[in-house]
């Protein structure tokens, strides 16, 4: 049997340590844009959502001024592009090492998939899946927090301890999908592809409110 590519034991694990250490999300990793390992990427993704996690808590401040609250937004969109490139780059490698794409497109608008015969499309991919992961990772790591706070009731603590639980249980649940796609994809029955988001509002050239305003500047 092939070794797990992404085994989720270990890419849990991974997300819990990062979260551990005091300087994280620390300094930006500069991973390297043409880097064929994933697990640098993992950690990048990881560290774009721990980013935008607290920003969006910061933007829900009502007693700052709406400047700090538009330098929130702004930095969530700079983030939320950031985490989704690294979600994309994750699932590129991914399918390269299966053979599920071709790799000269694999980076493209348009990669080509190769899929075996008789293989089902799983409409989820395994960087998506990643990505989840890192999320509900914050998630338990929050509501741990919550358990442990000292200027809230007993009941309180309790209601967060339930939740963590359940945060918890489906973690290892999507964990364990996760194995069982990249297990799936290696014995040739499954396969997944590369999914472009292409969010237009964060690219000048396609929103249509940064168009026009370009345009009345006469950019």
């Amino acid at each position: 049997m092939s070794a797990a590519l992404l085994p989720s034991a270990e890419l849990i694990a991974t997300h819990d340590r990062l979260l551990a250490r005091a300087d994280w999300p620390g300094a930006d990793p500069a991973v390297a844009a043409a880097s064929d390992a994933w697990w640098p990427w993992v950690q990048a993704n990881h560290r774009f959502n721990s980013l935008l996690w607290a920003e969006e808590d910061l933007a829900r401040r009502t007693t700052v001024a709406d400047s700090e609250i538009a330098a929130n937004k702004r930095a969530i969109d700079g983030f939320n592009q950031a985490r989704n490139d690294a979600t994309e780059r994750i699932d590129e490698l991914l399918l390269v090492a299966l053979g599920l794409v071709d790799e000269a497109s694999a980076r493209s608008d348009a990669p080509l998939a190769r899929v075996p015969a008789g293989a089902r499309l799983n409409s989820e991919t395994a960087g998506s899946m990643v990505d989840r992961l890192s999320i509900m990772a914050l998630k338990a790591h929050a509501m741990r927090a919550q358990t442990e706070r000292s200027d809230v009731d007993d009941a309180h603590r309790a209601a967060s301890a339930v939740k963590l639980e359940r945060l918890q249980q489906q973690r290892r649940d999507l964990g364990g999908c996760l194995d069982s796609l990249l297990a799936d994809a290696q014995a040739g029955r499954a396969y997944f592809k590369v999914y472009r988001q292409f969010k237009m509002y964060n690219d000048p050239r396609l929103n249509p409110a940064l168009v026009r305003e370009r345009q009345r500047s006469g950019g």
